[in-house]
């Protein structure tokens, strides 16, 4: 059995239940734009990638000044008209302090942005638990390995050592790329068959399965907790 010292975690979707926030911003920026709103499954599949690819998928017909118009409208309802709740998963935050009592490195790969995310972690004070982040303002977006790579770098871990627990395709085409396991987690917003296809080595129901199959045996200390 493997045996994991790097626990590489997707924010939105995998951590954080944010995924219907999201699909309401979009659909309130095309609004906005006067464009054809995407249905809620269009705007969430897209989920994990970063924004301006996202944008680009929803709507390849836009460029340039456009798309640009579309993210500001988008950042406008994320920050200030859209009240939709988001919140941590049940039971990742004890989750992640048990994680880390096993003396693993936690980490993030994210599609958000870092003002994005340290606006979140300002909010939910768990920052303090994650050894490296990357976000996709700072890499290459899902599914390149960049953000995995660099994590890898900064942590010194080995890749064997190392997996990327994420809910959708571009979380377990990026660990495949990167050439470390992929876990996936069925709650998110990409379903069981198309994980597995992508080659997740499992696919967890919900959070506390998610950690029942971690500390099966499958934690190596990386460091003292």
């Amino acid at each position: 059995m493997s045996q994991f010292q790097l626990l590489i975690f997707d924010w939105d979707g995998t951590l954080m239940d944010s995924a219907q926030k999201i699909a309401n911003c979009i659909q309130a920026a095309a609004r906005d734009l006067g464009l054809a709103e995407p249905t809620d499954k269009q705007a969430k599949h897209i989920i994990g990638l970063g924004l301006t690819e996202a944008m680009e998928i929803l709507f390849p017909k836009l460029y340039g000044n456009q798309i640009a118009r579309l993210l500001d409208a988008y950042r406008h309802h994320w920050l200030v008209a859209d009240s939709t709740e988001q919140k941590l998963f049940e039971g990742v935050h004890d989750g992640l302090h048990r994680l880390d009592q096993e003396g693993v490195f936690l980490s993030i790969a994210t599609g958000k942005s870092r003002a994005g995310l340290n606006r979140v972690f300002q909010e939910l004070e768990v920052e303090h638990l994650f050894t490296c982040t990357r976000c996709a303002d700072e890499t290459r977006s899902k599914p390149h390995p960049q953000m995995l790579e660099e994590i890898l770098e900064y942590t010194a871990i080995e890749p064997h050592k190392a997996i990327m627990i994420g809910d959708t395709t571009y979380d377990i085409d990026m660990a495949g790329n990167a050439k470390i396991t992929g876990l996936g987690v069925g709650y998110g917003v990409h379903d069981e068959d198309a994980l597995l296809a992508s080659g997740a080595v499992s696919v967890v129901p919900d959070f506390a399965g998610l950690m029942d199959w971690l500390l099966d045996g499958r934690l190596e200390p990386a460091h003292e907790s």
